[in-house]
């Protein structure tokens, strides 16, 4: 199929760039005290939503691909709709999917990981909560089950604590379930399964974007060697490290179980490891630190040999890279973006974003690819991440992105550019309201200065974000206030600012307006007609 596009028969665009702005986890609330985004002072952001090219997108659930719509959006699903243009079932319903039917225990790396773990120990690792957004309890224990079932007796679990995509200290909860089912699983098939290992999300094992390989060092040494503080359960060291840090999940640190003074779980020669994340963004790292025998970001060494394992992911998290090598369910296929439409006609292009979000912007945007598609029409800008809790540094680096922005639109040089400002969402996470709010002022400030430039140079400013976070910051029950630091279900503002504006078109969007009209609509201001499988456009034209 072409991926030639076709002119518009009745618009042929701007002079200047059409440039989309994703603001990072900044949902659509009723405004109140726990909203971080009404809270702030934001005249921009305040009349955005009360011109008249401006209406709510879904960014959750069946608008995006996921199961239900109970689920929350996330980052990568986002940027993957924007990207896209159409809806595919995404890494949660694969797996959903994958497992019910029982596809994943036919392929041969399931086959072999019971084989492995027959003979020696099988560890499953990730994030250990029903958040949907990395990974779901259930598909861990579904896992469990079937290993079992399949003559494995030897099985460790090394869990990585949320609070992030679920409340923040909710992780005796899921600790609980999982041990209820350990005793289950031991008492019917006499087998030794056990929690091994554990700490927080933010703490170990799953940075991304190599923004904090210290991160995963410490989870590789807590996972593999058994190095952490220890105690003679999971629910202990939860409880004892609330105590002793003040910290909520995501930020425990390691630490592992013991027997008689020793980790019960340590990974040998001939194991097999399943990570049982289906996102990728956070599984990468850890994936290479197990797989890769040129790994060279820090020593494996440190605290014993580095063993010869069977490593496998869920799914595999970079096709481009190929990591992992060996996964159990294939990701979705998502061709023809509109990217690869663009560069078809030769539109040069721009993407800004700091670390932290730097791979939604190229990798997800362009349906799960790494790199450049084509670097002679386009340009990547990656800003540095500080490695801090974000509510420490609310602004980010949202200034810097936005300096970058105006630079890469001041030269000319481009047509098509995307930037994400990822502070609804990061600082959102820390469940910390004032920082939430004094991020969406920061956030406010940069768009009045790319309205400006883009005012400058006859462009168009798309606004727009991926998923809700900032907009609900705490929940409350008998008077007592609980922080949330997870994802929300509400839509998201879009907004087209086009200073050209004469009429020409107009704001029609569909009643299941979502993240995947935003590509037509897109097209459209490029001054091209969108193909005709895309989701449609959210305007219309006279």
């Amino acid at each position: 199929m072409s991926l030639s596009l076709k002119k518009h028969s009745s618009f042929s665009g701007r002079k200047g760039p059409v440039v989309i702005l994703v603001a990072d986890g900044v949902g659509v609330a009723p405004a109140g005290p726990s909203n971080a985004v009404s809270e702030a002072n934001t005249p921009t952001l305040d009349a955005l939503a009360a011109q008249t090219l401006y209406t709510e997108l879904a960014a959750h659930g069946t608008a995006v691909g996921l199961p239900s719509d109970d689920d929350m959006g996330n980052s990568e699903v986002g940027h993957n709709a924007i990207g896209a243009g159409r809806i595919f079932a995404q890494g949660a319903k694969l797996v959903n999917q994958a497992l019910e039917s029982g596809d994943a225990y036919d392929t041969e790396v399931w086959k072999s990981a019971v084989e492995h773990g027959t003979s020696n120990t099988l560890h499953l690792l990730g994030l250990h909560s029903d958040g949907n957004i990395h990974a779901h309890t259930k598909h861990l224990h579904a896992l469990m089950q079937k290993a079992a079932e399949q003559g494995v007796r030897e099985c460790c679990m090394h869990l990585l604590l949320d609070g992030r995509d679920v409340a923040a200290r909710s992780a005796l909860t899921y600790i609980k379930q999982t041990e209820e089912l350990i005793v289950k699983i031991n008492s019917k098939y006499s087998a030794n399964f056990r929690i091994a290992s554990g700490g927080g999300r933010m703490k170990i094992t799953m940075d991304r974007y190599g923004a904090d390989w210290e991160m995963v060092r410490r989870g590789y040494n807590c996972h593999t060697h058994g190095k952490g503080q220890g105690f003679t359960s999971a629910a202990q060291a939860v409880e004892a490290l609330y105590e002793s840090s003040g910290k909520d999940d995501q930020n425990l640190p390691a630490f592992v179980i013991e027997k008689d003074g020793l980790p019960v779980g340590k990974m040998n020669d001939g194991d097999a490891v399943i990570l049982f994340n289906f996102r990728g963004d956070r599984a990468i790292e850890i994936s290479l630190a197990y797989e890769r025998n040129d790994f060279d970001k820090f020593d494996r060494t440190e605290f014993g040999t580095h063993p010869k394992l069977f490593y496998a992911g869920m799914l595999q998290y970079d096709g481009d890279d190929l990591v992992p090598n060996k996964y159990l369910v294939n990701p979705p296929n998502i061709d023809r973006t509109m990217s690869e439409y663009l560069i078809q006609e030769s539109v040069k292009s721009f993407a800004v974003s700091e670390t932290q979000k730097f791979g939604h912007v190229t990798y997800f945007w362009n349906g799960n690819r790494s790199g450049y598609l084509d670097q002679n029409l386009e340009a990547y800008l990656e800003i540095p991440s500080d490695n801090i809790e974000f509510n420490q540094a609310p602004a980010m680096k949202a200034r810097e992105i936005t300096d970058a922005t105006i630079g890469l639109i001041e030269s000319g040089e481009f047509k098509f550019g995307r930037l994400n400002i990822a502070n609804g969402d990061m600082v959102g996470h820390t469940g910390d309201l004032a920082a939430a709010i004094e991020a969406m002022e920061v956030v406010d400030e940069c768009v009045a200065k790319l309205i400006e430039v883009i005012k400058r140079h006859d462009g168009i400013l798309i606004y727009t974000a991926d998923h809700g976070n900032a907009d609900i910051m705490y929940t409350e029950k008998d008077g007592v206030r609980s922080p949330k630091t997870s994802h929300t279900l509400s839509p998201v503002p879009f907004a087209i600012i086009d200073p050209g504006y004469d009429g020409e078109y107009q704001l029609t969007p569909p009643s299941d307006a979502g993240l995947t009209h935003i590509a037509a609509t897109t097209m459209n201001l490029l001054g091209f007609e969108a193909p005709d499988d895309y989701q449609p456009s959210l305007i219309s034209f006279k």
